[in-house]
């Protein structure tokens, strides 16, 4: 593993992302890193922000609405091409969703970390609230802080490096382009393939759950509209 290919998918949600994007790109390295925002069909009004953003901080800005009409999201189609062009350049694939802030020290305390595990697959920063407290999806670790242990579930791809030795052995192209998220299938797939999936809960990063999504938040506050629009209108495949 030679580098990082750093990718945000955002469909709107441009202060909360401009966020993400300032702390990425303060983000203290010696492993050099490339970072690339995936515009998923966000309004006019915030394309225009992004591509504002884009020239003033300097990272790659990829507009989905010039390779596709598939409706958003694509997320599918962000992480085929990614793993194409990390694949090429031998770059792990960090990935750093838009309601999440990194540290200084995350990008290349995961990288660290995954090179120094033969075995690992997933490299995943623990999730946190503003003051520090381990939060959705990662509570099942509450107690286990300062601490880097395989997980047998699944990693969420909230903050997650995917090392080039994964990459090699599971095309995404195999992947169900009927479902929206595919962390799960993915966190499963690279068991199958004997691979090992590591949680670093030495390394937190301040996560806003579903702040890219709101409609998400319904899950915790209206459950039954939450799956009622899940199921009716084929929202939210996992």
């Amino acid at each position: 593993m030679k580098k990082l290919h750093v990718i945000t998918p955002v469909k709107d949600s441009i202060d909360f992302t401009l966020e993400t994007v300032k702390a990425v790109l303060a983000s203290q390295t010696s492993v050099p890193f490339t970072y690339t925002l995936y515009n998923d069909f966000s309004t006019a009004e915030n394309t225009a922000r992004l591509e504002a953003a884009s020239q003033e901080a300097g990272f790659r800005l990829v507009h989905l609405s010039d390779l596709t009409t598939h409706p958003s999201p694509n997320y599918l189609l962000v992480l085929q091409m990614a793993q194409r062009e990390a694949l090429a350049e031998d770059a792990g694939l960090l990935i750093v969703e838009s309601d999440v802030v990194v540290k200084e020290n995350t990008l290349q305390g995961l990288f660290d970390g995954a090179a120094a595990r033969p075995d690992c697959a997933i490299a995943a920063a623990v999730t946190t609230d503003e003051d520090g407290v381990i939060n959705y999806p990662y509570l099942y670790a509450k107690g286990r802080e300062n601490q880097v242990f395989p997980e047998k579930k699944h990693c969420s791809f909230c903050c997650s490096l995917l090392t080039p030795a994964f990459l090699s052995k599971y095309d995404f192209g195999q992947l169900d382009s009927s479902k929206n998220w595919f962390d799960v299938t993915i966190s499963h797939e690279a068991l199958k393939a004997g691979f090992r999936n590591y949680l670093f809960t030495t390394l937190p990063v301040w996560h806003r759950p579903h702040g890219s999504r709101p409609w998400k938040q319904l899950k915790y506050k209206n459950p039954l509209k939450y799956y009622w629009l899940k199921f009716t209108k084929g929202l939210d495949k996992i």
